[in-house]
């Protein structure tokens, strides 16, 4: 799509990002499912860990759907749908997938309960591929990098919120219930999410969002056309594998924190609400600073946004605590990290391959303080994990489809298909943890930031051998 207009159409934009936060609300909700069907079903933390396997795994599958169902019809199936159609069909599909949640609960299915997520995951895999490239469609081109980066920050409010709002439909106002688990509990929170799910499809069917983008031809080249396949590309195959350990240590770090939180600092399952939400709101604080250009491109404005945009974030985590009856008092040193963030932000100068491996640094660095310490030391360290995950997918992204030219499209499926990582990773970590302890499974994030590390160094060697000059990438949003 072609923008001669610089500004955001919102009254487009709006509507779209209803979906970015359900995809937010649903993946931190799952945090708290784990340890609630841990306990249900009587799980091991490697088998509880499955709950995420479920979810992300989801992704691959319905992107191999999506290719498959295009290659079989030979025609794109978003194009062949349109957009919005293709938006209002995801939503269903994961409607259909919350339904599963009443009889599995009535039947005591722990299976059941994997298939629902799964088939949430699949509605969510067919919006992700419509949702990303729409957000960017929706105004000036030179602004669409920063306009998904803000739908990355709404993607993350669903986050932040969702532990919180689960817990209490759970577990109810009594923050130390320590009652049994009664799944029953959990029917009518699902329930109420599929009639959202629904009514926003219906919502997105007849709203103003455009049912066709017509897309800028990608940009052909010598070497893009030599090449018979964006595999062929090391930048894209190495960013697969960046991908696939980036969102693993990502959703691992908050996936395997109830059980630490419970085993090591014996909390109970109704009080880990807030410090999972904060783990996710980390990720909002950090992708909400990378909006600012969105709002004003001012530079004195820009400056104090960046600073001021992070704590505003932090201050909606406080608000949604509070509201939900939390302690708030934890949570009040926390901003000495947030400024951590922000002077990392501004040494990488906003070059992906800088920002990447200093981030990576700055992960690594947290992990290992969280194993080597405990209490609440190690809990704000595991928890800062997601202030160094916030800005790595726009940076991996970009890396990894600089120079595909006309194999581009091709090569963002590949990446997208790599989320999977998110369940394997969780699982890979949680029977660590059946082996070792909880508090040492971390180890298993400290090799994916290692990994991370290695491909934004390595990454100036591949683009130097194809001659590309990469000083600054265009930053997006949450996955």
């Amino acid at each position: 799509m072609n923008n001669s207009n610089n500004s955001t159409k919102w009254g487009q934009f709006l509507p779209l990002v209803t979906v970015f936060f359900f995809w937010g609300f649903v993946a931190a909700s799952n945090d708290i499912l784990i340890p609630v069907f841990k306990k249900a079903f009587n799980l091991s933390q490697g088998q509880s860990q499955l709950v995420s396997v479920a979810f992300y795994v989801a992704y691959t599958v319905g992107a191999l759907l999506y290719m498959l169902i295009s290659f079989v019809s030979k025609k794109d199936i978003v194009r062949r749908l349109g957009y919005k159609n293709s938006l209002a069909l995801g939503l269903l599909i994961s409607a259909l997938g919350t339904l599963l949640f009443y009889p599995a609960a009535n039947l005591n299915s722990f299976p059941l309960m994997l298939s629902g997520l799964f088939i949430v995951g699949l509605g969510f895999s067919l919006q992700q591929t419509v949702a990303n490239p729409l957000a960017i469609a929706l105004g000036s081109s030179s602004t669409g990098s920063q306009r998904l980066t803000l739908a990355g920050g709404i993607n993350n409010f669903g986050t932040t919120i969702g532990p919180l709002i689960v817990t209490f439909a759970i577990f109810g106002s009594d923050a130390n219930s320590e009652t049994a688990i009664d799944l029953n509990t959990v029917k009518l929170p699902y329930l109420i999410l599929g009639l959202a799910f629904a009514l926003v499809a219906i919502m997105l069917k007849f709203s103003k969002l455009p049912n066709e983008v017509n897309d800028d031809a990608s940009v052909e080249n010598a070497e893009s056309k030599s090449r018979k396949s964006a595999l062929s590309y090391p930048q894209l195959v190495l960013g697969m594998i960046a991908i696939f350990v980036y969102v693993g240590v990502e959703v691992s770090t908050a996936s395997n924190m109830p059980a630490y939180l419970e085993n090591d600092l014996g909390m109970s399952i109704s009080n880990i609400a807030p410090f999972v939400s904060l783990y996710w709101a980390s990720l909002m604080i950090g992708r909400w600073t990378g909006a600012a250009e969105v709002f004003s491109s001012n530079k004195t404005i820009l400056k104090f946004l960046k600073f001021v945009l992070p704590f505003l974030a932090f201050g909606v985590f406080l608000i949604a605590s509070a509201l939900a009856g939390k302690d708030l008092e934890p949570f009040y040193v926390y901003p000495v990290l947030i400024f951590v963030l922000i002077f990392a932000d501004i040494i990488s100068k906003g070059n992906p391959a800088r920002m990447l491996l200093i981030f990576s640094v700055l992960g690594i660095f947290s992990l290992i303080v969280g194993m080597l310490t405990s209490g609440m030391i190690s809990v704000y360290a595991f928890i800062s994990v997601g202030l160094f995950c916030s800005t790595l997918w726009p940076c991996i992204f970009s890396l990894a489809i600089t120079g595909l030219g006309n194999k581009t499209t091709q090569g963002s499926n590949f990446l997208i298909m790599m989320i999977m990582g998110g369940g394997i990773i969780s699982w890979l970590q949680g029977a660590v943890a059946d082996i070792t302890s909880t508090h040492f499974s971390y180890i298993v994030g400290v090799f994916c930031f290692a990994y991370l590390a290695f491909y934004a160094v390595y990454i100036k060697k591949i683009f130097t051998k194809q001659n590309i000059a990469l000083e600054i990438a265009a930053k997006g949003g949450g996955h």
